[in-house]
């Protein structure tokens, strides 16, 4: 262990990478972690998340670089775990936010018109939003659309699937990567919560199925569909690494619950604005009833939105329930997400994206495969993840039981010495921005090269 548990103390042999220098990093972990529990202030950044023994510290970001407090530069595919779809610092949406604050303010509790115009572009770009209200954070968005769904339904049901990250509110922070010992049949998982605190009872309103398994689906519905309020699920997994959805089975959800008068809800906070102006949904051609954004529309600030069909949006309208928050619709949020919209609105912008991303991808794989590892590359447009990996992945239980952590692990710290940042934990992503370059895909690529020519050494 390179860690006491006690107090967090960082061995002073103990490195990210035996040849990168990160001393810097080390010691302001070590200093963190007599102010902030663990250290760091989200999960994602944690010594358990990956980051052992200790994250990297950060002194600066720009366009697709990183660079960490000991001066290492890094070509950048975590991108802030997604916001960052235009890089670090984008000089119109930084601008857009520093007017406002300068001329105009932060936060009234009052409305401004900036609000509608932001309003008028998400329903100009998604066509199956309706009508919006604009939340702080996905988290927020999510538990506003699952309690909107209860309301609209009269019921209290909600399917989610394992593996899937939907947001820390207790009414839905169960089995996101529970383990499998105690989580139940393959083909009728039970609740696992995330961790202690929970509620007692909260599991009783909640279905957790198996991702990407449209008979399991179907037989839930068929058995229990006038107690299920709604269906919430990424049109994309996109927190156990990337996952498809297998062919027809966004289509057969949307006929189920349809058929059913379930709500179904596209949680987008990772795929909107990501995948294209409207999304996942956009791109693979399925209408939900309720989206969540959050992380795309705001070009690195914190805003994120809930909208969709109007009737179900009505019983917002008449107060019927309540969506509140101070902060909701601040001046920043607000000027960063009308910039980014106008950004992203820029002809031409997706194709190019998903032409680089595109290289990076296939240009991964074919690295993977020359070396002959046992490892192939999952994504659509700008979003990515390497899976070492004899047998397709479909769900997380097909992860936990065929993904090798051991040689993703090898493979991110072989990366990371030759500058190139993502995730150390399988079950994140990697993030292509409009910053990045073919130069940039390029030299990444030649990393990949002699990490897999390592890797295919020892496998």
């Amino acid at each position: 262990m390179n860690i006491d548990s006690s107090n967090h103390r960082v061995a002073s042999d103990a490195r990210l990478v035996a040849t990168l220098d990160t001393a810097g990093s080390a010691a302001l972990f070590e200093a963190a972690c007599k102010l902030i529990p663990g250290g760091v202030n989200s999960t994602a950044r944690a010594t358990w998340s990956g980051w052992s023994p200790y994250p990297l510290f950060v002194a600066s970001g720009r366009g697709s670089r990183l660079t960490d407090v000991d001066g290492n530069e890094y070509i950048d595919y975590l991108l802030g775990l997604g916001p960052m779809i235009f890089g670090h610092r984008p000089a119109r949406v930084t601008q857009a936010v520093v007017d406002f604050i300068q001329t105009r303010g932060t936060v009234f509790a009052l409305p401004t018109a900036d609000e509608a115009r932001l309003a008028e572009k998400i329903i100009a770009a998604v066509p199956s939003v309706e009508q919006v209200r604009l939340c702080n954070t996905g988290t927020e968005a999510v538990l506003y659309a699952t309690r909107l769904a209860r309301a609209f339904t009269k019921r209290n049901k909600i399917i989610r699937f394992e593996g899937m990250y939907h947001g820390f509110s207790d009414g839905v922070y169960w089995s996101k990567h529970p383990s499998i010992a105690k989580a139940g049949p393959d083909d009728r998982p039970v609740a696992v919560a995330q961790g202690p605190g929970m509620p007692k009872g909260v599991e009783e309103n909640l279905i957790i199925l198996p991702w990407n398994d449209a008979q399991a689906l179907a037989d839930t519905i068929a058995r229990e569909g006038d107690s299920i309020a709604a269906v919430l699920t990424e049109p994309v997994m996109c927190n156990t690494g990337c996952i498809l959805p297998q062919p027809g089975y966004l289509e057969t959800m949307r006929e189920l619950t349809h058929k059913h008068g379930i709500v179904l809800i596209f949680d987008e906070v990772i795929t909107g604005f990501r995948l294209g102006l409207a999304g996942a949904q956009g791109r693979l051609g399925i209408t939900p009833d309720l989206s969540v954004f959050a992380k795309g529309i705001g070009g690195g600030f914190p805003v994120a939105a809930m909208g969709g069909r109007a009737d179900i949006m009505a019983l917002v309208a008449n107060g019927t329930v309540s969506m509140a928050g101070t902060y909701s619709a601040n001046g920043i949020a607000i000027s960063a997400a009308n910039a980014a919209l106008d950004e992203l609105a820029t002809p031409g912008l997706y194709e190019k994206l998903d032409a680089v991303s595109d290289e990076l991808r296939l240009g991964l794989g074919k690295v993977l495969g020359d070396a002959g590892l046992p490892a192939y590359v999952v994504g659509i447009g700008p979003l990515m993840q390497v899976w070492f990996a004899k047998d397709e992945i479909h769900n997380y239980r097909d992860a936990e039981r065929r993904a090798d952590q051991d040689i993703f692990r090898r493979w991110w710290q072989g990366m990371l010495e030759r500058g190139v940042l993502f995730h150390p934990g399988a079950y994140e992503n990697l993030f292509v921005s409009t910053a990045h370059t073919r130069e940039d895909v390029a030299a990444t690529l030649a990393a990949a090269k002699q990490v897999a020519t390592e890797l295919a050494r020892s496998v």
